[in-house]
This record gives C-alpha cells, sequence and structure tokens, in this order.
C-alpha cells in the first residue's frame, strides 16, 4: 500500500499520468471515494499518457465511455447509477479484455471484479486537498504501487 496527497485537481491528473504510464492492456484499476473526490480527473491523467485528446469526462449517466489511440484503449466505467447487477451491460466484457479498464464505484459489482487489480482510494483533506491510497491484488500491480 502506498499513499500520495495532492493539492489540486492538476496534481490529481498528474498523479493519474504516471499510474496510467505503468498500466498494460487488460489491467484493472478500481476507484473508491465519495462524490467530487477526484476519481474522473485522475482517469483523465491515465488517458493523457496512454494517447487519449479526446476529452474525458465522468460516464455517470452513460455507465461506459470508450476511448481510443492508436493500440490503447481506455474504458471509464461509473457504476453509481447502476440499480441492478444484472443490468451491468456485460461489463465483464470490458474488464477482461485487451484495454485498460478503469471503473468507479466497483464495489456494486464484486461478484465480477477480477482476482488482480489496482484499488485507489480517494479521500478528501479540505478543499481541493486529497489523499489518495494505492492497494494492489496481484504481482503486476504490486509493481505498479512499488514504482509510484
Amino acid at each position: 500500500m502506498k499513499t500520495k496527497i495532492t493539492n489540486s485537481a492538476l496534481e490529481t491528473t498528474h498523479l493519474g499520468f504516471q499510474v496510467g504510464l505503468l498500466l498494460k492492456p487488460g489491467m484493472v484499476v478500481l476507484l473508491e471515494g465519495d462524490l467530487a473526490m477526484g476519481k474522473t480527473t485522475f482517469t483523465k491523467g491515465i488517458g493523457q499518457a496512454l494517447g487519449i485528446k479526446r476529452t474525458i469526462n465522468s460516464p455517470t449517466y452513460t455507465i461506459m465511455k470508450r476511448y481510443v489511440h492508436d493500440e490503447n484503449k481506455l474504458y471509464h466505467v461509473d457504476l453509481y447509477r447502476l440499480e441492478d447487477v444484472n443490468s451491468d451491460f456485460d461489463l465483464e466484457d470490458y474488464i477482461n479484455s485487451d484495454g485498460i479498464s478503469v471503473v468507479e464505484w466497483p464495489f456494486k459489482v464484486k461478484d465480477i471484479l477480477p482476482k488482480q487489480y489496482l484499488l485507489v482510494q480517494f479521500e478528501s483533506l479540505g478543499s481541493d486537498m486529497r489523499k489518495i491510497t494505492f492497494s494492489a491484488q496481484g504481482e503486476y500491480y504490486e509493481s505498479v504501487v512499488k514504482y509510484l
């Protein structure tokens, strides 16, 4: 486990960028934290590291957004509004794909989550300050946390 403190949205984006540089196709990043904690801001940084030029914004109402740049695929999933796990639109297909999956509010579907993932937890320290904690499930994910 490793903890980082960011003091602004820009720093949160930069931290996401650093993580994005360490991710490989097929990896899953789970984001946990209250509303407006910086989860989508962090995901923007991951997208930048993957070379994605499109604006990355919250998929709260659409549940999932797909971004592609060259061979890089980013699936940004927000399960906040998901009411029934059976309405998950084959979420497993995205999580078990050759893209990088970033899932907000992941524990609404804990039964279909992979055994290996990077868990990123967000906590407010006031204003734009965030405490961001990284936990790994799986050997390669442990190396990601180590290099942060």
